[in-house]
């Protein structure tokens, strides 16, 4: 039987950079996710929590928490990135591993800014990006886990090239399972169409982690009709409080139960900007919507 523990990140307390005036300060943060009843949670950007391995520990012991995984951006697919690359990951692997992380989910840039919505590259890579992209994951990935004892799980993301459930294929055929898997964000593979229950049918032993988050389905319309950027499809309400939105997590749930593998399940709703009496509430109901699904695999300890 497996188990999936459940937790939350700063993501859904509205953060997305290191510092920003609108943001929950961290220790709010960690406070609140504690109150609603989560125990295992993200760094989310790094900066935000104390980059102090020893701080951030005293941190997190003192609310009874713990830490699964650090997060990382990468565009290996553009020339002479994977030093730069590789620099980020040594900072958040070295931290994540400091206070007994086992993962760093790894997300690929966007092809536009989410925050002004302004075109940075091409949205369609060449064939040979996608083998820098891929190749490169590869040995990140490798040299991640040989250095630090961290495992890279790959997270597809909105306006970013792997998003859609094709080029979530794509991504995991040209790379290896051994050293690079997925981070199934549900959230995102319903914003771009894809398929969250054909991805695990598919491809079940390359599902290394999961974000939990629904999609409004009439948001995501629009943003489709439009072609809204990510930041401004957050701030109509894209990521919603399940169970209002897709996909449905019961299903979902249950398919992962299925696979018989222990997996961190991180409650990831995007919010950016939010008012600061918002994410608690949320964040405990949806901790009593996650444990009501009927799966006996899912845990919050």
């Amino acid at each position: 039987m497996s188990t999936i523990l459940v937790g939350s990140a700063p993501d859904s307390w509205g953060v997305w950079f290191a510092d920003d005036p609108q943001q929950t300060p961290y220790h709010r943060f960690l406070d609140e996710v504690a109150a609603a009843g989560y125990q295992w949670i993200e760094l989310g950007p790094y900066g935000y929590l104390p980059i102090d391995p020893n701080k951030l520990a005293d941190e997190l012991a003192s609310r009874g928490l713990k830490l699964s995984a650090g997060t990382v951006f990468e565009r290996l697919h553009q020339d002479n990135s994977w030093h730069a690359v590789w620099k980020q990951i040594e900072d958040v692997a070295k931290l994540t591993a400091a206070v007994g992380g086992k993962h760093v989910v790894v997300i690929p840039e966007m092809w536009r800014d989410a925050q002004t919505g302004a075109v940075l590259e091409d949205r369609t890579l060449t064939p040979e990006q996608w083998r820098k992209k891929t190749d490169g994951m590869n040995e990140l990935g490798k040299a991640m886990y040989e250095t630090y004892g961290v495992r890279a799980q790959y997270h597809p993301h909105a306006d970013s090239h792997v998003d859609t459930e094709e080029n979530v294929y794509r991504f995991l055929d040209g790379t290896d399972g051994q050293h690079v898997n997925l981070c199934l964000d549900t959230g995102h593979i319903s914003y771009c169409g894809g398929d969250n229950l054909a991805i695990i049918q598919r491809a079940p032993e390359r599902i290394g982690y999961l974000h939990l988050k629904q999609v409004d389905p009439e948001v995501r319309a629009k943003v489709e009709a439009e072609d809204l950027p990510f930041g401004e499809a957050v701030k109509l309400g894209a990521m919603i409080e399940p169970p209002h939105g897709i996909p449905e997590m019961p299903p979902l749930l249950a398919a992962i139960d299925k696979l018989g593998v222990d997996v961190f399940a991180i409650v990831e709703q995007d919010m950016y900007p939010c008012d600061p009496d918002a994410p608690l509430p949320i964040a405990k109901r949806t901790r009593q919507y996650l444990g009501s699904c009927g799966v006996p695999s899912v845990r919050f300890a």
